[in-house]
């Protein structure tokens, strides 16, 4: 689904996988940053990066002009970011949002969570660009913060881009006509919180669902396996990607690629543990890629019984072994990243090799789908090897 010349579109991210994969969204249809209207490019106020320059500053600020091409066609893009919590989440978004500056794009940064009264701050001042935008990007449908705005917004354009595995879990859920909730919490009682928003979450379905005049896309890595009727998916290859930064120096190791299934409560975070070791051991690892989301106590605790360094990368992952250095080998157990990698690292002669979860792994509390999902994870992902399962006490 190309989109319309000479439109306004208008995106939220709230996680650096999100933000990335819009970037090649954008890349992928030819927008462009918004014109100078008498002022600066950012509104918002641009994030503090610490003095640090910009990464992979090609093109200026203002001047977006992919890579091989002329000034794109595909309309204008502002990109919002509605900032967590999190110090990891924060200072990956960051820097990637420079990478966004970088190409021409207009950040406005919200601090969307900095206190009891920033959501209404936010919603209020972001009323007027829903209002006026053709086309509204998200990285997160399940997000409560996204399904409140989806209600404000008059666009005929929406799209999906990539966040993850949650993306593969919400086509699924639109083509069922179910209601939108994480894999990992499905399965259990709705609280209080849950029913008083349901009604904005049945407005977001509806909102997402196509009907005559209004077009819905899907942008994406993952496999999609359930189409809704309708909806238009887009393949995401990672050519911004691969056209901005690399090939990579590889190393002779092993690097390994961290998960946050202990911190969501899916798998028991001794069996982690002994199945980070089990792997490093055979595999003869020594880094450690920690997800953002990983505790620090756990890794703590993870590099003093495995040895193995504790890397926490300032950028995505898929953007941080596309600059390198990277061994030839990365470890994962599933996760988005065994179908992001290959992509990413097509030609390099990197290998991505998986680890399933083994169901004595999950905890009591655990989804009852969970060990179908992530099986399911790993089943469609192509060009990776497939490990056979570390053995743990």
């Amino acid at each position: 689904m190309s989109p319309r010349p000479h439109s306004r579109t208008l995106a939220f991210v709230e996680s650096p996988v999100q933000l990335l994969n819009l970037l090649e969204w954008a890349h992928h249809h030819g927008l462009r940053g918004p014109a100078p209207e008498g002022g600066p490019a950012l509104e918002g106020g641009r994030a503090p990066v610490g003095g640090r320059a910009p990464v992979g500053g090609s093109v200026p600020v203002g001047g977006s002009v992919p890579v091989g091409g002329s000034a794109p066609e595909g309309g204008e893009l502002t990109v919002v970011v509605l900032s967590p919590t999190d110090p990891m989440t924060r200072g990956q978004l960051r820097r990637t949002a420079d990478l966004a500056r970088d190409e021409g794009y207009r950040v406005r940064w919200e601090e969307a969570r900095g206190g009891t009264t920033a959501p209404f701050h936010t919603i209020g001042g972001l009323a007027g660009p829903l209002r006026r935008a053709d086309r509204v990007v998200m990285g997160d449908p399940f997000s409560r913060y996204v399904q409140l705005l989806l209600t404000i917004t008059r666009a005929r354009d929406l799209v999906v881009v990539d966040d993850g595995t949650a993306t593969m879990e919400f086509v699924a859920q639109l083509a069922r006509g179910e209601r939108l909730v994480r894999w990992h919490r499905k399965g259990g009682r709705r609280g209080p919180r849950d029913l008083l928003f349901a009604p904005v979450s049945s407005s977001a379905r509806r909102r997402l669902t196509p009907r005559e005049g209004r077009r819905v896309e899907v942008f994406s890595s993952m496999p999609v396996t359930e189409t809704p009727d309708g909806v238009t998916v887009t393949a995401n290859d990672f050519a911004w990607t691969r056209a901005r930064f690399g090939p990579p120096r590889i190393t002779k190791g092993a690097d390994l690629v961290g998960t946050s299934l202990v911190e969501t409560g899916v798998v028991d975070v001794g069996h982690y543990l002994e199945a980070v070791r089990a792997l490093a051991r055979s595999h003869g690892a020594t880094r450690y890629f920690a997800h953002r989301r990983e505790s620090t106590e756990k890794l703590h605790r993870l590099a003093g019984e495995t040895g193995l360094e504790i890397v926490r990368p300032d950028l995505p992952l898929e953007l941080t072994a596309r600059r390198g250095p990277i061994g030839r080998t990365i470890l994962s157990f599933p996760s988005t990243v065994v179908h992001t990698l290959p992509l990413a690292l097509a030609g390099t002669g990197v290998r991505v090799a998986v680890c399933d979860i083994d169901p004595a792994w999950l905890t009591e509390t655990a989804s009852p789908r969970a060990q179908g999902f992530l099986s399911g994870v790993t089943g469609t992902a192509r060009d990776v090897h497939r490990l056979a399962g570390v053995g743990v006490a």
